[in-house]
């Protein structure tokens, strides 16, 4: 057990809930873009009607408890607990933040949840060396970053061609119809499914900081009070909107229909209620991106901007290491002090 005086603690809680705000308006993108893109949604409407689903999560998870396996492996999966201090928490929250504005800024869609993998990687080995990794946590979601948008990709592909096929006899009005009604609905289960996968990695942050200064007893589980807190910053940071990403991801990687639309949101929520489910902390950004992707693929190659594309995953591939290489910088600055 690690000793820290409470107002230490407090304000390392509140940088997590400020990450978790945040990741909200960072990736504010991943659930309204398809609906702003289509002009299904107004923008005000679609960060408010993604924000609600966000915390929606929260009543989810009273339902379904197994769903908050997602905070214990970044609570307890990737460095091992016992070798976590406030200083490990420190330096993964400031290299995720870090990694986040500045990508924010350039309106990269990147990941907030690698972002945060890296941060703590970085300074837990930076305080413990490559013996404090959880490989198998590791691996899993390194596999996931590869997996995610590639299974998304497939699966908006597969649902493009099936409900194709299911109103090939119908009216282009009445297709045009229905697609709007299902992308509202595929719209808010995407929204549903990213603040549960999303808000459960702070969760596992504020979780292990509590166990390692011996606040937190008996078993590792979030506790009441986090989850709540973190579901609300969470949606309090989408209601906040990030609109550079929200362009790249809406218009930029492909123009979108609302069958395209539905699609994309559809298959992003069946990836992250899964992964979910599994306790992976997926990236909610790679997910959609490969299903956008996916969609415009499906109606043809050449409607895909391929440079913009290759953009992205660019900023995906150098973001586990930059912000490991930050958290390791301030893990190392805490212990000068």
């Amino acid at each position: 057990m690690h000793e820290l005086a409470f107002p230490l603690l407090v304000a390392l809680i509140a940088l997590a809930l400020a990450f978790d705000y945040l990741n909200g308006l960072h990736d504010a993108a991943n659930s309204i873009a398809t609906v702003v893109a289509t002009r299904l949604l107004s923008p005000v409407q679609a960060v408010a009607f993604a924000a609600v689903f966000n915390f929606a999560a929260y009543f989810l998870t009273i339902a379904f408890p197994a769903l908050h396996a997602v905070a214990d492996t970044i609570g307890k999966g990737l460095i091992d607990k016992d070798l976590v201090t406030p200083s490990v928490i420190f330096g993964a929250l400031v290299g995720a933040m870090f990694w986040n504005v500045v990508t924010w800024l350039k309106g990269i869609p990147s990941s907030s949840s690698h972002a945060l993998v890296g941060g703590l990687i970085g300074s837990g080995v930076a305080h413990a060396g490559l013996t404090g990794i959880k490989w198998t946590g590791l691996n899993k979601t390194l596999i996931a970053i590869v997996l995610s948008p590639t299974l998304g990709m497939i699966l908006a592909m597969l649902i493009m061609l099936i409900t194709s096929w299911m109103f090939h006899r119908a009216t282009a009005r009445t297709a045009e119809k229905s697609f709007r009604a299902l992308h509202l609905v595929s719209s808010a289960a995407y929204s549903l499914s990213h603040g549960l996968n999303d808000a459960q990695k702070t969760m596992g942050l504020i979780t292990v900081l509590l166990y390692s200064t011996g606040y937190l007893t008996g078993d590792f589980e979030v506790p009441h009070w986090v989850a709540i807190s973190c579901y609300i910053a969470i949606a309090l940071g989408t209601l906040t909107g990030g609109w550079k990403i929200i362009e790249t991801m809406g218009s930029r990687i492909t123009r979108l229909s609302q069958h395209q639309g539905f699609s994309s949101s559809l298959s992003g929520s069946i990836i992250l209620f899964s992964a979910s489910a599994l306790g992976i902390p997926v990236s909610t950004t790679h997910t959609i991106t490969g299903a956008i992707i996916g969609a415009g693929t499906a109606r043809r190659a050449s409607a895909v901007r391929w440079g913009v594309a290759r953009s992205v995953v660019t900023a995906w591939i150098i973001t586990i290491p930059a912000s490991a290489a930050v958290g390791a910088l301030f893990y190392g600055l805490t212990t000068l002090f």
